[in-house]
């Protein structure tokens, strides 16, 4: 063996600025470019139809769509218009590369007003003439934002009533509102102080000036809190730079500190500026979905009544065990307890959702819980909180609710593993409140993409595979289908010799579980040579190498890239993850630092005793955040097996990370052993080559975690190398391309024993297609 490495490196002495230039024409900016027809993005009108622009080989094209006449055609004659503007402007324009991405239609429908160069214009759609327009009057439109939501859009630090006319904000740990039409602020609060103040976001690794809040449905009351955060621990931060340096600090807490954030909840009359106090104790920061109470973009786990009198509330216990779901008077703040559920390990209310809801009309909660071991939905009685039916059940996981249609008593969810195949597929469903009647609305295997019309009488759905091409359609909400709308054309992709990872699956380390994952080989294999393995890791546990993004992506990070460069690169979708069972889940629940390694090593090993091109005598590792820690434990624990690591940013001792991530996987410090999982204290047992990398400026998982192993490894004479980023935050910011570079090379000389040239620079690109379209 040793023979044939000598030789397989003596015919790669060295690496070419060609060889680095095909494994950058992997990265995405480089791949997306190049597909045609993929996606939709609609803009609603308010007659129901919708427009949206695709990206086509000579540009884009803008579509109109009428889902009641089930028709597809052009949003405008583009030619026309790229003439008309032409001439008006002095500039030229060609049909496919218009200079506007983004219009809307004049209120009476007969032109089109778009910005372009700093001016608006407007063009007549029959006669096409085009001139500078200062206040025509538009139609509106319904966009639908990034995850599906719709409403108004954040300004700033300040989140937007959902009539659009005002804006709450901090302003000295108080809340304000502003009109927007006026600009008036009015101050609702008077008595929040520093580090106990109204609507605060901050939970140690997020932070942010804007409130945490929820808008009642009538704009008139806000559902948000006092965050007693005064006796909580602080964590440092200190910039590099030419003088004096700036301290950066801020509230912090760790797990097993005596003292963590509380959050005192209430509501507040904005016609009034009165603040009431819901009447029940203070609870701890944090939330049913995550490790953060605003995760999903806006106040976790309250639910406004339809009629606006009532706030459903979910308090979640410190460690996740337990949570309560009461319901608060939004009058006068009375609260009574509705239900509660308490768990071994940790409570979760969906999916990448929070699935709970409270329908005030019919007295009843419709409630998520693993308790059957999945992931089902079950309906409860709001008044004596005892349960009138399950709703759904089965070996299989409902992942999100996406409606509920209280007059039909019919519910609309995304879920996972009901058909044959992939578990991680996922697709859509409706179902009546009481478990009858369940009915798949998107039978394409793959997972299905859905987001619904602001009437919901039509969803788009788009479906693909890691290996098949994603196919837009849109459908009435009994899943038929109304109109075809895009297919994606990866054939200018494809002329590349690009080519798509193949999926797979292997058994878990306990020999009977399936886990599923992706193998990227070089375009150019050659069956008969040995490739070093790079096995790219991210363990979770709220979300694994993959975490469910079986959709089809031209490319999923340097994986594709590294392969080009002569690896073979695995990533598997380990046990201990989400979306799947409630005991998939809770496998490694108390020791996170087994990070998925086992499943790893095992699902390796049977991969190469199928490609017989996969050496396992040269096996690589790297990961980032959670997959640094993977990392260095992969070369701590199994000094053996993994050969070379890259750590970036590791959260390696995870009483030096936020409090609420250890809390929840491993539980309190006091019932479970920090210092087995943690790192340092296994870093004598190195072997290999090990890069470790982190931003000094990261306020996510702060720098000592590396520092601490970097100090273990000096006292144990062990060699390493370390990048440091020196004001860069968690993820490197504008540095990221050059720790992806130095990963390539260190890959490069420590596992394929080549050298690569010398400081090459990677260099992002838009896409053309989005850019100003002048001839």
């Amino acid at each position: 063996m040793a023979a044939t490495m000598a030789t397989y490196a003596q015919q790669h002495q060295a690496l070419t600025v060609k060889d680095y230039e095909q494994a950058e024409r992997m990265l995405s900016y480089n791949t997306e470019p190049l597909v045609d027809h993929n996606g939709v993005v609609p803009n609603w009108l308010p007659d129901g139809r919708f427009w949206y622009r695709v990206l086509t080989a000579q540009g884009s094209e803008f579509i109109l769509v009428n889902p009641a006449k089930g028709t597809r055609a052009a949003a405008f004659d583009q030619q026309k218009l790229a003439t008309a503007l032409s001439a008006a402007t002095g500039q030229q324009y060609t049909a496919a590369m218009l200079p506007f991405q983004s219009f809307s239609f004049a209120a009476d429908g007969k032109s089109i007003i778009f910005h372009t160069d700093g001016k608006q214009w407007k063009c007549d759609l029959q006669s096409y003439a085009c001139s500078q327009d200062n206040g025509t009057a538009v139609m509106a439109s319904n966009a639908v934002r990034p995850g599906g939501r719709r409403g108004p859009v954040p300004t700033g630090n300040a989140v937007v009533s959902p009539d659009g006319k005002r804006a709450a904000f901090i302003k000295a740990d108080n809340l304000w509102v502003r009109d927007l039409s006026s600009g008036k602020e009015t101050q609702l609060t008077t008595d929040g102080i520093k580090d106990f103040g109204y609507a605060t976001d901050n939970a140690g690794w997020s932070s942010s000036d804007r409130p945490v809040l929820r808008w009642s449905h009538d704009s008139r009351k806000i559902a948000t809190f006092k965050q007693d955060q005064r006796n909580v621990g602080e964590m440092y931060l200190v910039t590099t730079n030419v003088g004096t340096p700036t301290l950066k600090a801020w509230k912090y807490p760790l797990p097993g500190d005596s003292v963590i954030a509380m959050i005192h909840r209430v509501i507040i009359d904005v016609d009034n500026a009165k603040v009431i106090n819901i009447q029940a104790a203070p609870d701890p920061h944090r939330a049913s979905l995550s490790d953060d109470i605003s995760s999903s973009g806006t106040f976790d786990d309250v639910d406004w009544s339809d009629d606006n009198t009532q706030l459903a509330f979910l308090s979640t216990s410190r460690d996740h065990k337990q949570e309560k779901l009461r319901i608060a008077d939004a009058g006068t703040g009375a609260v009574r307890e509705v239900l509660e559920e308490t768990v071994a390990t940790q409570f979760e209310s969906g999916q990448g959702a929070i699935n709970w809801r409270y329908l005030k009309a019919s007295n009843e909660i419709i409630w998520y819980s693993e308790r059957d071991n999945w992931g089902h939905l079950y309906l409860f009685d709001a008044t004596t909180g005892k349960l009138k039916n399950q709703i759904t059940q089965g070996d299989w996981v409902v992942t999100k609710v996406i409606k509920v249609d209280e007059k039909n008593r019919q519910l609309y969810f995304m879920a996972n593993g009901r058909e044959p195949g992939n578990p991680y597929f996922t697709h859509f469903y409706k179902t009546g409140f009481d478990g009858k009647g369940l009915t798949l609305l998107t039978p394409e295997a793959g997972i299905h993409q859905v987001s619904l019309a602001p009437a919901s009488d039509y969803f788009i759905d788009t479906y693909s595979q890691p290996d098949v091409a994603p196919v837009t359609v849109l459908r009435n909400m009994s899943g038929k289908l109304a109109v075809n709308l895009e297919k994606a054309d990866l054939s200018r992709l494809t002329a590349t010799g690009w080519k798509a990872p193949k999926p797979f699956s292997v058994k878990a380390h306990d020999g009977k579980t399936e886990i599923y994952g992706m193998l990227f080989t070089p375009t150019q294999l050659d069956p008969q040579k040995k490739y070093p393995v790079i096995d790219y890791i991210y363990p979770g546990p709220q979300g694994g190498s993959i975490a469910g993004n079986w959709y089809f992506s031209p490319s999923r990070g340097d994986h594709q890239a590294l392969a080009e460069l002569g690896f073979i690169v695995v990533i598997l979708e380990g046990t201990s993850n989400p979306l799947r069972s409630k005991s998939f889940h809770d496998m490694s629940y108390g020791n996170m630092a087994e990070n998925t390694l086992p499943d790893q090593i095992g699902g390796i090993r049977q991969l190469a005793a199928q490609y017989e091109y996969m050496d396992t005598t040269r096996i690589g590792i790297w990961g980032h955040s959670g997959g640094g820690f993977a990392t260095a434990a992969a070369m701590f624990r199994y000094p053996d097996f993994f050969k070379v690591g890259i750590s970036e940013s590791g959260n390696h001792e995870n009483r030096n990370y936020e409090d609420d991530w250890g809390e929840r996987y491993n539980g309190l410090v006091a019932n479970s052993d920090y210092a087995a999982q943690a790192n340092q204290n296994y870093a004598k047992n190195l072997k290999g080559k090990l890069m470790l990398a982190h931003g000094m400026m990261d306020n996510n998982v702060p720098p000592y975690n590396t520092l601490l192993v970097v100090e273990a490894l000096e006292k144990a004479n062990k060699d390493y190398d370390l990048v440091i980023f020196p004001n860069s935050p968690h993820g490197y910011g504008a540095f990221g391309p050059y720790m992806m570079r130095r990963r390539w090379d260190y890959f490069v000389r420590n596992l394929l024993s080549a050298e690569p040239p010398k400081e090459y620079e990677l260099k992002a690109k838009a896409d053309p297609r989005n850019m100003p379209g002048r001839e």
